[in-house]
């Protein structure tokens, strides 16, 4: 909830010029999102193993990168995705249920298989050094243990750790219980969120329209916490923007910018498309300290409600505070937890 090249075709550099005529600018991008989704609709690759750049804060990467690793039900992404998912990659993090630290553990699952990860000679929960690879090594364990049951491997292992090994191995898979479904589809889709694309990466199909809502809020005075309401006046801050436009469409984001950084893959600086959301920070190595968030219309624009005093305009996103971009798809959206 922050203050504040290549474009996708040679035709958007030409509507990049013209961004002082305002809307026949959005409106060429607007157009241009569909003529690009037809073109780029194959262009997807998969599989990467690599973290997406500033995804995981840096104190944690390299762990996250190693032990990520450790077998080949599990990578770096998906060790990412379960952090993320369980504390926010917050290593003081404690539920109601008394589950602890970074990667969650109850005290009888930790005493059981917590691991000194860092050689220190103890185990402690609160310890990212020891939580993080001591969730890896609980994953890899739950592996071995439905190694033998048919179908995807990572997936059997997600469901164990909801539903139980034992649950698996009877169903032969992941078992018919919604809650172990919707946990395996949550990770794995968030995975995407935490994995360096290998590839082009799909555009989304609710782009122009959350362009098309932002640019009917230009003029409009910023407001910090603002999210459109008649409370507000109809004024927004940056992420309640963002958020606001992508809900016009049907697709739900969390209320602040660095939690929106996860809702889909995230493509290069060439490979933006309008619609992309791009985010800025003064910490280009953490996606948790992302302050500022816009909508990309290309040319290198961006709509964004910038700061107080200010109102929802174009910027250029080609600022030495630049972090990266989402491209927003409703499974990422969907796959966000309320709360982290």
């Amino acid at each position: 909830m922050g203050e504040g090249r290549l474009t996708v075709r040679k035709a958007w550099v030409v509507a990049g010029a013209a961004v002082a005529a305002g809307l026949s600018f959005v409106m060429l991008l607007v157009v241009g999102v569909y003529v690009v989704a037809g073109n780029l609709a194959n262009g997807v690759g998969g599989g990467a193993k690599a973290l997406a750049k500033g995804a995981v804060p840096a104190a944690y990467q390299t762990l996250v990168q190693k032990w990520g690793n450790l077998c080949p039900a599990i990578n770096p992404a998906l060790l990412a995705a379960q952090l993320y998912q369980e504390s926010g990659f917050n290593p003081k993090a404690q539920s109601p249920a008394a589950a602890q630290g970074i990667a969650q553990f109850i005290p009888g699952t930790w005493a059981t298989h917590g691991i000194d990860g860092d050689g220190d000679g103890d185990r402690d929960v609160w310890d990212p050094q020891d939580a993080i690879p001591s969730a890896a090594s609980y994953d890899c364990e739950l592996a071995s243990y439905v190694k033998d049951v048919p179908g995807d491997a990572t997936k059997n292992m997600l469901a164990a750790y909801n539903a139980g090994a034992y649950a698996v191995i009877k169903y032969g898979g992941v078992p018919p219980y919604s809650e172990t479904q919707n946990y395996v589809k949550t990770i794995t889709t968030l995975e995407q969120s935490f994995a360096a694309p290998v590839g082009r990466v799909d555009p989304s199909e609710q782009a122009a329209g959350a362009i098309a809502y932002a640019q009917k809020k230009l003029g409009t005075l910023y407001l910090w916490g603002g999210d459109g309401t008649a409370e507000d006046g109809g004024r927004f801050d940056c992420s309640g923007l963002t958020k606001a436009a992508y809900e016009s469409v049907g697709v739900t984001l969390p209320r602040v910018a660095n939690d929106q950084y996860n809702a889909g893959p995230h493509p290069a600086r060439d490979e933006l498309l309008p619609g992309d959301l791009v985010f800025f920070s003064d910490d280009l190595t953490n996606s948790r300290a992302i302050r500022h968030v816009g909508i990309y219309v290309g040319g290198g624009y961006m709509i964004d409600a910038p700061r107080t005093g200010a109102v929802i305009r174009f910027d250029p996103i080609d600022t030495p505070d630049y972090f990266g971009a989402t491209r927003v798809t409703e499974d990422g959206a969907k796959a966000l937890p309320t709360e982290v």
